[in-house]
C-alpha cells in the first residue's frame, strides 16, 4: 500500500522513543502551522487520564518559530515526542509515519484543530476496542467547538443516521478529526494507502478491515470538539474536490467496481462539479485516478463485506432518487458553494 515506514523523521522535541515496554495509546497529531489550536489539541491530547498514552506530533512544514512553539509544549516531557518530516506526505502518509513510532495496542487520531471533550474521552475509546474484539476501529462523535452541534462537515454516515448522532452503530468508514484503531488491524491491513494523500483514507482504510472481516463501530458518546480551522485547510474550491473525486473513483477499482458502476459515479461527480463551478478539477481527477490505476491490483469484495456495507451504509441511503437528492445534487459540506 505504499508506506513510508523508512522515513526517518527528524527528532525535534520530547523524547526520541516511547517507553519499551506495553502501554494502552498512542496519540497522532499531525501538525502544518496552525500553531494555536494544534497546542490546544497537544494539551489536550496530554490530559487524557486514566490510561497509559504516548502523544507524537508528526510535523509535515510549519513554519520556523510555529514549530519551535510546539517544541517549547513538549520539551522535556517523557510521554511525548516531536518529529518533523522532510516534506507533507499528507494525512495518510504522516499518521502511518507517526503510528510506526510507536506501539501502543490502540492508535488515536486527533485532527490539529480539535479537542477530546473530557478528560476520559480515549480511555473509554480503549475500552470499547478492549470489549469488542472484532473492531478494527471506532470514530468518535465530532461536534463543533464553539456550539456542541454536530459538525456537519465531519459527518462522513448516512444522512438519515443524524438523528441518531448521540448513539452507537455499526459503520463503514470513521472520520479523521477524532478515531481510535486496533494496531492488531492497522498492522494486518498495512496502515493507509498513501498515494491517497488526503481524503477517503479511511474508508479506504476500512474496506480493507471489513474485507479481512473487521467491523467499524461510530460510538456517539465519544466526543471530539472541532474548531474547523480555516489555515492550511483545503478548500471545496481549491484541489479539495480534486482529491474527494479521484481518491474515490480509485478506490472503487481497487476494490473491484466494474466499469458502468465507475462511469454512473464520475457522472454523479461530474454533475456536481458542474454545479458548483469545478468542472475542471472534476475531469482533472478523472484523469488522476485513471493514473493512479495502473499501480494497484482490483480485488472484488467478498460477498460478507458487500453484506456489511450494505446493511451498514447502503440500506440507510435510500433509493436512487434520495441519493440524487443528498449525495448529487446537495450542497457541498461546507456550504460555501
Amino acid at each position: 500500500m505504499g508506506i513510508l515506514f523508512l522515513l526517518n523523521p527528524t527528532y525535534i522535541a520530547g523524547v526520541p522513543t516511547p517507553p519499551p515496554g506495553p502501554y494502552d495509546a498512542d496519540v497522532v497529531i499531525l501538525a502544518l502551522d496552525r500553531p494555536a489550536e494544534t497546542i490546544a489539541a497537544i494539551h489536550s491530547a496530554l490530559g487524557q487520564s486514566g490510561i497509559t498514552r504516548h502523544v507524537f506530533v508528526i510535523d509535515q512544514g510549519s513554519r520556523a518559530a510555529h514549530l519551535t512553539g510546539l517544541a517549547d509544549v513538549i520539551a522535556g516531557r517523557p510521554d511525548a515526542t516531536l518529529v518533523a518530516l522532510d516534506r507533507n506526505r499528507g494525512v495518510a502518509g504522516g499518521r502511518n509515519a507517526g503510528t510506526a513510532l510507536g506501539h501502543g495496542r490502540i492508535v488515536a487520531a486527533l485532527d490539529n484543530d480539535a479537542e477530546f471533550a473530557t478528560t476520559d474521552t480515549l480511555a473509554r475509546a480503549v475500552a470499547v476496542l478492549d470489549d469488542a474484539p472484532d473492531l478494527a476501529a471506532i470514530a468518535c462523535r465530532i461536534v463543533t467547538h464553539a456550539t456542541g452541534a454536530d459538525d456537519l462537515s465531519s459527518w462522513g454516515y448516512p444522512m438519515s443516521l443524524l438523528p441518531h448522532a448521540g448513539c452507537s452503530f455499526d459503520s463503514t468508514t470513521f472520520v479523521g478529526a477524532g478515531h481510535a484503531i486496533r494496531r492488531a488491524a492497522w498492522e494486518q491491513i498495512g496502515g493507509y494507502d498513501e498515494s491517497l494523500f488526503f481524503c477517503w483514507e479511511e474508508f479506504d482504510f476500512c474496506l480493507h478491515a471489513i474485507q479481512r472481516g473487521w467491523r467499524i463501530r461510530y460510538c456517539g458518546d465519544l466526543v471530539v470538539r472541532h474548531k474547523v480551522s480555516g489555515e492550511q485547510r483545503v478548500a471545496w474550491s481549491a484541489d479539495r474536490w480534486f482529491y474527494f473525486v479521484r481518491n474515490r473513483l480509485y478506490i472503487g477499482r481497487k476494490f473491484g467496481a466494474g466499469w458502468p458502476a465507475l462511469v454512473a459515479r464520475f457522472g454523479g461527480y461530474l454533475v456536481k462539479g458542474l454545479r458548483h463551478g469545478m468542472l475542471r478539477q472534476t475531469l482533472r481527477a478523472c484523469a488522476a485516478a485513471i493514473c493512479l490505476q495502473p499501480g494497484c491490483e482490483p480485488r472484488a469484495l467478498s460477498p460478507e463485506a458487500r453484506a456489511y456495507l450494505w446493511q451498514n451504509d447502503g440500506l440507510h441511503r435510500g433509493g436512487w432518487l434520495t441519493r440524487l437528492r443528498s449525495e448529487v445534487l446537495a450542497r457541498l459540506p461546507d456550504g460555501t458553494l
